[in-house]
């Protein structure tokens, strides 16, 4: 008894001499330490009231336990942190969510730095239990050993070659104290490094091992993954808004006496641009017509688009020629047929010019509906224009018309997703140009902006919820004029759009 361990006393003690106070037998098998080794005690009483114990080196088993036990843990965290990294594609979430997750679990104080921009540094640093907070700094990366180089995608130099007291003081976080050892270890990214990640440790603390910082850098393989697709999405989302602007139909306002207004409506909800587009190109000298064109590319979605992007900058290359509408449609078959394009296009092109107080117009169709004249009677006119496909036939045909707006009567441009739009009360019905006249019918007098809001609620009103084609409207008005005053009693007065 003098050379056993307490804890295998303790329980021979239990086993020889039971009593009111003695410690009761625990389940499975009784564990304690002798010198650095681990043991298994199993105690057999023999017949005479004497223990014998059979001890059993248990040391490489509990090591291994343990070490899986660790293993389970970190893999645990891996997959959580996965799944928490990549459920945002946003930069600056991510990088928070790496600083948090790597002091609560790797660090006493984890910093997340992005690639630099010029000479400024975007730094995300969070203390274990605290809350991420992000700064912009003017460091150099150079100066921190390590640093640099992760930033630029090498390797991660070990810890124990970093001397802790050489951290600048912008690494350390307020309050944080003396740091104790410092990993450094690079974000990998598609290609180039996603940034870098900081990992602190304080005096109090053990050193990070050689384990430690390996699984350091299988976590920062995850967020590095995750900052680069959210650095990715953020640049593919700004180059997407750039060419988003040039395709999207213009706002349209009131131009050298004439009025115009517009409205775009895609066939999806959750997409910005389509097949249908429409422009309004001012004259370049004051007194000559302005050009308006709107057109139906075949299709839908991003593939329409790209075409309708084309047509319209065909049509503002033709510009000097839009007073001959024949001649500009004609050169844009051509350049439609020499495109890798199979696609065609429906179009209609209309010359508005303010002469006194009424708008001259000219109109021509190719292969696209008719305009439609509302007169100050209430009146509904088609215009006498018609032609073929654009980008479908080697040779087209198309006719024009003439037709003047007197103040307060517009002339109405319309895509076919208007009157193809199929609802109703039974829900197969389409809207129609006989309904869509009756509609126009009641609008006599209304400014271009009304009639445009008005035939686009009637539109969505019969469609309800179902599924639909592009429909894009524009409207050229020729505005009221209202009486000022007499001149001696005599005249009629001045007047103003």
């Amino acid at each position: 008894m003098d050379v056993a361990p307490d804890w295998l006393c303790a329980a021979h003690t239990t086993l020889t001499f039971p009593g009111p106070h003695a410690v009761p037998d625990t389940e499975g098998p009784l564990r304690g330490v002798i010198g650095d080794r681990r043991f298994e005690a199993h105690p057999t009483v023999r017949k005479d009231g004497s223990v014998a114990w059979w001890l059993v080196d248990d040391t490489d088993h509990q090591l291994a336990r343990e070490a899986l036990h660790v293993e389970r843990e970190r893999t645990a965290f891996l997959a959580k942190a996965s799944n928490v990294l990549l459920s945002s594609l946003n930069l600056g979430r991510c990088m928070d969510v790496t600083a948090q997750m790597a002091a609560e679990s790797l660090a006493d104080a984890a910093l997340a730095i992005a690639p630099p921009r010029g000479h400024r540094l975007s730094v995300v640093t969070c203390l274990r239990g605290g809350s991420p907070v992000l700064s912009t700094l003017a460091v150099a990366p150079d100066d921190v050993p390590g640093l640099g180089e992760a930033l630029r995608g090498f390797p991660p130099v070990p810890s124990r070659w970093i001397d802790p007291a050489t951290a600048p003081a912008w690494m350390v976080p307020e309050g944080f104290g003396p740091i104790g050892s410092i990993v450094i270890t690079p974000l990998p990214g598609h290609g180039v490094a996603a940034g870098a990640l900081i990992l602190l440790r304080k005096t109090e603390n053990a050193a990070f091992s050689d384990e430690e910082e390996t699984f350091a850098r299988l976590f920062a393989a995850r967020a590095g993954a995750a900052m680069s697709a959210a650095r990715l999405y953020a640049e593919q989302t700004a180059i997407t808004d750039v060419l988003m602007q040039e395709l999207l139909p213009p706002t349209l306002h009131h131009i050298s006496g004439v009025d115009f207004a517009g409205r775009y409506r895609p066939s999806a909800e959750h997409e910005r641009i389509g097949g249908d587009f429409y422009d309004v190109h001012p004259a370049a000298v004051e007194g000559e017509a302005s050009l308006v064109s709107l057109g139906d590319v075949c299709g839908k979605g991003l593939e329409a688009a790209v075409l309708t992007g084309k047509i319209r900058n065909t049509l503002h290359a033709l510009l000097p020629l839009a007073d001959d509408h024949q001649r500009m449609l004609s050169l844009l078959n051509t350049a439609l047929l020499s495109s890798h394009h199979t696609r065609f296009a429906t179009l209609v092109l209309a010359s508005a010019v303010r002469r006194g107080n009424a708008v001259d117009l000219k109109l021509t169709s190719g292969g696209h509906p008719s305009p439609l004249i509302i007169r100050s009677d209430g009146s509904v006119e088609e215009a006498d224009t018609n032609g073929t496909l654009i980008g479908a036939l080697p040779d087209i045909t198309a006719s024009t018309a003439t037709a003047s707006l007197a103040p307060g009567e517009s002339c109405v441009l319309y895509t076919d997703g208007i009157t193809e739009a199929k609802g109703g009360p039974m829900g197969d019905a389409l809207f129609g140009e006989d309904r869509l006249k009756r509609a126009l019918a009641g609008c006599a007098g209304m400014p271009a902006e009304g009639i445009v809001e008005h035939v686009q609620m009637l539109a969505a009103q019969w469609l309800g919820n179902r599924p639909h084609d592009d429909m894009a409207v524009v409207v050229i008005s020729a505005p009221r004029t209202h009486h000022l005053s007499a001149v001696n009693g005599r005249t009629r007065g001045r007047f103003t759009a």
